[in-house]
């Protein structure tokens, strides 16, 4: 126990791009404080709205301290303490009868980025339910679908380093709310901004980095596709391609000089609603300006033409010649060559052969026998993730948790929607309650999170918990029985240069280190090409796309599989429309005549806090922003009760009646909880069908309509 003031050094835990440094403080054992490391370059000192008393979330007094047995419903909330040896003991003797009865695959773990660490996050239990013989999840939640589109071009490179947007002129951010989202991120491009450079944002709905931009183009829902690919025509055919660039460094010019001959402006115009006029003047200023940088969010993906949108962006800096400027390129995610063994985290050589994937986001049909999985699931384990608030359908998933028949074990902070139906519920530890390190897909910097303060009750860290499982089950694999502090020494690949020759002592001394790969302010990655690719081109025709298979590399073929099932996909980008839209599916829209959008909240991380009375008074209650010709017709009034609805399910808010979003469209934030927000959040009306690629999620693929609450 810590008995004397002091601290230690923290890294945010949380799925966000900055994964910040901290500053533990401690005093007589608890922890009174944590601050942004004013020596992290992208930290800078300051913390988001989310953890700036992070603190405090640890001292939650609804916190799950001890392990629970559900006593009364599923889906109660009901439980009594249990000892961690009846827990255990429970779970070992209910997998074991499952598998007896229904085989290994009949057990499912479903998790995510509820925290984000080597050790304690994504792919923590992976070697325990790969050792198993459980069904392997397929984790496409996030990223999945903008990753396949980026491996298809440019290859898994890290691309144009966030900071050094400081260096761009002209910077293009395409569907991300980086003030909310992406805040440290901001802070670079404002200086950019000051500095001289053009903000533009493409984002459909006027949100906080809208508002501070000097330009916003607001496209319709689904339809970026259109708009990139108007933008290739325009440089094409205006001349403006560097075509030395193009001519050494591309494959497949020629084919996408054709693809984009339809692309006219006005003929883009019409399908996504900003004024050709507008995208001849995006395109021209992008082309012409050099140090011309992109950042696109993860939001494009969210559609079914999400990835192919993508890869439309993902050609336009090698048409320019954008690579060869510090400041120029993409910024996608820089997490593609962190040096870490995955191998060793994963153990995907323990998965047994023949071992199906199943896909978190279908969770509700596959609990619902909707799918042709044999054996069903009869045992469900979640960890790192909230699926009642988080997924899709989850109308469907809340139906399927109620089996009487499915034995799920939860572990988790707080009695979540997805807790109220465990069976088992087991209390996890808080950042500061235990040791890890953290890569980022935002930065270059590999994060050291020290343990500050003991656990409290007997909250265990993700590690701990499968430890215990492992000795459960009698697996004696050495990894199994090493602490966190041994788990990081042998996950991360000293020997790699990114490294620089550095050992842990570097980490206790100074909280983190960016990857050796060159300079910020100078940096050009593809000044002369150099993709990892199997040309060695950015690939504007892709024969692996021809060639089907799996696209996501190592890190995260075990995290998101994301495989097309062997089937071609089109090897050159374009425009998909999106599946739910008035254009392409009038049937449903006569009956749910408006596009959602459901972008992340600014208080909220994920459905992270949403239990949490000060960052909902920072968030606010559910809003339902919708534009007032929509509102007045339905006689909705600012602060009105109202319902959304599909076929797939209704929520609440209060209407928010705006000229912030178009004609057509309503924005509802994610991140609310059903047990506290009238029994519903954003997604239960969102389609678990899949994107283009990558089996991406379509949460902006959605129609709905909106009425008074009655």
């Amino acid at each position: 126990m810590l008995d004397t003031a002091t601290t230690k050094l923290g890294a945010c835990p949380h799925d966000c791009p900055d994964t910040c440094a901290m500053i533990y403080s401690v005093e007589n054992g608890r922890l009174t404080g944590v601050r942004g490391n004013p020596d992290h370059p992208m930290t800078r000192g300051a913390l988001c709205v989310k953890v700036k008393d992070f603190e405090a979330h640890h001292y939650n007094p609804d916190r799950v301290l001890y392990p629970m047995r559900r006593t009364g419903p599923k889906g109660s909330g009901q439980f009594t303490r249990i000892s961690w040896e009846e827990a255990l003991s429970e779970i070992h003797s209910r997998f074991t009868k499952v598998i007896e009865t229904h085989g290994r695959e009949a057990i499912l773990p479903y998790n995510y980025l509820g925290n984000e660490g080597v050790v304690q996050g994504l792919t923590v239990g992976d070697a325990f339910f790969n050792k198993l013989g459980a069904s392997v999840a397929e984790k496409t939640f996030c990223g999945s679908g903008s990753s396949t589109a980026w491996l298809l071009t440019v290859g898994p490179t890290n691309g144009t380093d966030p900071m050094s947007f400081a260096q761009s002129k002209h910077i293009i951010i395409w569907g991300c709310n980086s003030i909310s989202t992406n805040i440290h991120h901001w802070h670079v491009v404002k200086e950019a901004q000051r500095n001289g450079a053009k903000v533009v944002v493409i984002d459909p709905y006027r949100s906080r980095t809208a508002k501070e931009a000097d330009w916003h183009l607001m496209p319709k829902p689904g339809t970026d596709g259109a708009l990139a690919m108007a933008m290739i025509h325009c440089i094409i055919n205006g001349n403006l391609i560097d075509a030395d660039y193009v001519e050494r460094h591309t494959v497949g010019f020629d084919a996408l000089k054709e693809r984009a001959e339809l692309f006219t402006p006005e003929y883009a115009a019409e399908i996504c609603g900003v004024s050709a006029e507008d995208i001849r003047m995006l395109a021209h200023e992008y082309a012409t300006t050099r140090n011309a940088a992109i950042r696109p969010g993860v939001a494009v993906e969210r559609s079914a033409g999400g990835a192919q949108a993508l890869r439309a962006i993902f050609s336009l800096p090698a048409l320019t010649g954008s690579w060869k400027d510090p400041g120029g390129g993409i910024y996608q995610m820089p997490l593609w060559e962190f040096p870490v063994h995955w191998d060793r985290v994963c153990r995907p050589d323990w998965i047994p052969e023949g071992t199906r994937a199943v896909n978190v986001l279908q969770l509700g049909a596959v609990l619902n026998g909707e799918t042709d999985l044999n054996p069903g699931i009869h045992a469900l384990m979640v960890y790192n993730a909230n699926p009642v608030s988080n997924s899709a359908e989850t109308a469907s998933i809340k139906r399927g948790l109620a089996r009487e028949d499915l034995f799920t074990v939860v572990s988790e902070h707080f009695v979540t929607d997805t807790a109220r139906y465990a069976d088992i519920l087991l209390p996890a530890t808080m950042a500061a309650e235990h040791d890890d390190m953290m890569f980022s897909w935002g930065h270059f910097f590999f994060t050291l999170n020290e343990k500050a303060i003991e656990p409290p009750g007997e909250t265990v860290s993700n590690a701990e918990l499968f430890r215990r499982l492992a000795k459960t089950f009698g697996f004696t694999d050495p990894q199994f029985s090493m602490s966190e502090a041994e788990l990081i020494e042998w996950y991360l690949d000293w020997d790699s240069p990114k490294l620089g020759g550095i050992d842990m002592s570097h980490f206790r001394q100074h909280g983190y280190y960016r990857l050796n790969i060159g300079d910020p302010e100078t940096r050009t990655p593809h000044a002369e090409g150099n993709f990892p690719t199997p040309s060695g081109k950015c690939e504007f025709f892709s024969q692996a796309a021809i060639d089907g298979g799996n696209f996501v590399a190592p890190p995260f073929r075990q995290m998101y599989e994301a495989k097309q099932g062997g089937e071609p996909l089109d090897p050159l980008p374009g425009y998909v429309p999106a599946r739910e839209r008035p254009e392409t599916n009038p049937a449903q829209a006569a009956r749910f005549p408006l596009n959602i959008v459901s972008p992340k909240s600014h208080g909220f991380l994920n459905s992270q806090y949403a239990n949490e009375p000060r960052k909902i008074r920072i968030q606010g209650e559910q809003a339902i922003l919708i534009n007032p010709a929509d509102a007045s017709g339905r006689a909705i009034t600012e602060g009105a009760l109202v319902r959304v609805y599909n076929d797939r399910g209704t929520f609440h808010g209060q209407a928010s009646v705006t000229e912030d979003v178009p004609p057509g469209m309503v924005v509802a934030s994610l991140g609310y909880w059903h047990a506290l927000n009238r029994d519903g959040a954003v997604n239960v009306i969102s389609s678990s069908a899949y994107g283009g690629m990558g089996h991406s999620p379509t949460f902006s693929d959605n129609l709905v309509e909106v009425g008074l609450a009655g």
